[in-house]
């Protein structure tokens, strides 16, 4: 008999109950901690391309359109295509080594993007970071769905989904510092210092550059944590806290679960709504620190370290709240997964567009601030609506498949299009101000002061327009969590 196949129930108290999940109250919190620094490491990993666009760019002579390729599909495409097959195959087999197992992979090929000789060779590594990264949310989720009750759901998702902004944070302070800080001379210096000198010496320490370390320091961590994950995780029976009649039921094929999701607009409204936010977010986040360095005329280190920290706080605590308020008030408010999202983004726009307008960061940051609080409120319905709508024997897979529209179409899109979009106005508004110059002209070093100031003016103004008419889309995504909160009910079983 597969494990799939197999329920049972524990008999010792500290193991809980089917009324209050799976294993002790802390043993369940200190799971959740566990799965949520998987998911911190896994933002990291991916966030990290964000904060070294502008090295990465001078380093290898390329523009922002091929920044968003790098960006974008170099992770989304196989990411999203290897998703369903770990998901289907998690279905049945043990998940705690599949997450460990696809947290190793990652960290490794984070690491070795250091070591890339060439913008190709780059590429190839985000792929492969892309196809560790596959195996981790699909597992995780499941995984929460045996270890909380329903009651208790959407508050322990969205602490899960705190490692989006939470890695995202750790990234910029760590990114940020280390580009400002510790470049290669300085790491080489570092480890003769310890008697480390052979180590310095074997990896030629004195010619690599900061974006280069700071893909390895947050690259090596990770393979630790898989190992605690492996060592600490225990695997609970498959659908411990579905209703009876649900336990031991046989294992459903791909196509089932996509006919039953069918069935189920409130889950295809919140997916197009989050793919859409997504395809804003990870656009405009691609150059976020990109936008503070020519808009503002920060250093890296300040615009990661100082603003962009900043607002990955307060997405946290958006994330964190929109989960907690769906699970207080899901009897007064059991349309709360959709409204909450919807009312946010409407609040978002005014704030966001302001904040990239406004020529003082004064004016600018707390406004981002705010907005950035109200927007990752999405974050919640992405992983509860797909692992409430389905039972057990399909909450793996029901998540991967999202994952897969939102990551194919926002991640995969969004980068790449805002980077275009963004080389297209930079020429248009170069054209403007000097006709005779053009993008491969601004790239000389011996450039007049004044075409200087005019590449430099044009290449700041592009982005920040692109930023700009990105945000609007979100009035696309407010419609479809409209359109799922007059079914999300009964889809639900609420």
């Amino acid at each position: 008999m597969t494990e799939a196949s197999t329920i049972s129930t524990p008999r010792s108290a500290d193991q809980g109950t089917t009324e209050t999940g799976y294993g002790s109250r802390s043993y369940r919190n200190y799971i959740l901690g566990i799965l949520l620094t998987v998911y911190i490491f896994n933002f990291i990993d991916r966030t990290i391309i964000n904060i070294l666009t502008e090295p990465i760019k001078e380093s290898f002579g390329v523009e922002d359109w091929q920044m968003g390729l790098l960006g974008g599909p170099a992770f989304a495409i196989l990411y999203t295509f290897v998703g369903i097959p770990i998901a289907r195959f998690s279905e049945k087999h043990h998940r705690v080594w599949i997450i460990a197992g696809s947290v190793a992979l990652w960290s490794l090929m984070t690491a070795l993007c250091g070591f890339a000789t060439s913008f190709i060779a780059l590429f190839i590594f985000r792929i492969g970071v892309s196809i560790g990264e596959a195996g981790c949310s699909p597992p995780a989720n499941s995984l929460i769905a045996d270890y909380f009750v329903p009651a208790e759901r959407s508050t322990a998702v969205s602490v899960y989904a705190l490692g989006i902004p939470l890695g995202g944070m750790v990234a910029y302070v760590f990114g940020g510092y280390i580009v400002g800080n510790l470049d290669g001379p300085i790491v080489g210096a570092m480890l003769s210092s310890w008697n480390w000198t052979w180590a310095a010496n074997a990896l030629d320490w004195q010619n690599i550059e900061g974006w280069r370390v700071a893909f390895v320091v947050v690259g090596v961590p990770g393979i630790i944590v898989a190992m605690i994950v492996k060592m600490t995780i225990q695997e609970p029976p498959r659908g411990y806290t579905d209703p009876a009649e649900m336990q031991n039921k046989e294992q459903v094929g791909f196509r089932e679960v996509l006919r039953i999701l069918s069935k189920k607009p409130s889950y295809w409204h919140v997916t197009l709504g989050v793919t859409i936010a997504s395809f804003v977010n990870y656009g405009v986040g691609q150059f976020f620190v990109s936008f503070l360095i020519r808009t503002h005329e920060m250093s890296i280190f300040d615009a990661s370290v100082k603003i962009a920290m900043a607002l990955a706080l307060m997405a946290a605590i958006g994330t964190y709240m929109s989960g907690y308020l769906a699970d207080k008030y899901a009897q007064r408010f059991p349309k709360a997964l959709a409204l909450i999202p919807m009312f946010a983004l409407i609040g978002v726009i005014p704030l966001h567009v302001t904040g990239y307008l406004a020529e003082s960061l004064w004016l600018a940051v707390p406004l981002m601030m705010v907005g950035q609080m109200l927007l990752y409120t999405y974050l919640c319905p992405l992983y509860a609506v797909p692992s409430g709508v389905v039972d057990s024997r399909m909450r793996a897979t029901a998540v991967a498949v999202t994952l897969f529209i939102v990551n194919l179409l926002g991640y995969g899109l969004g980068p790449p299009l805002i980077g275009g979009l963004s080389t297209i106005l930079n020429a248009t508004f170069l054209s403007g101000l000097d006709p005779a110059l053009t993008l491969e002209a601004c790239k000389a070093s011996n450039l007049a002061a004044a075409a200087q100031s005019a590449c430099e003016t044009a290449n700041a103004d592009g982005l920040r327009w692109s930023m700009v008419l990105f945000k609007c889309l979100y009035l696309w995504a407010i419609f479809h969590f409209y359109m799922a909160s007059r079914t999300i009910q009964r889809d639900m079983g609420r």
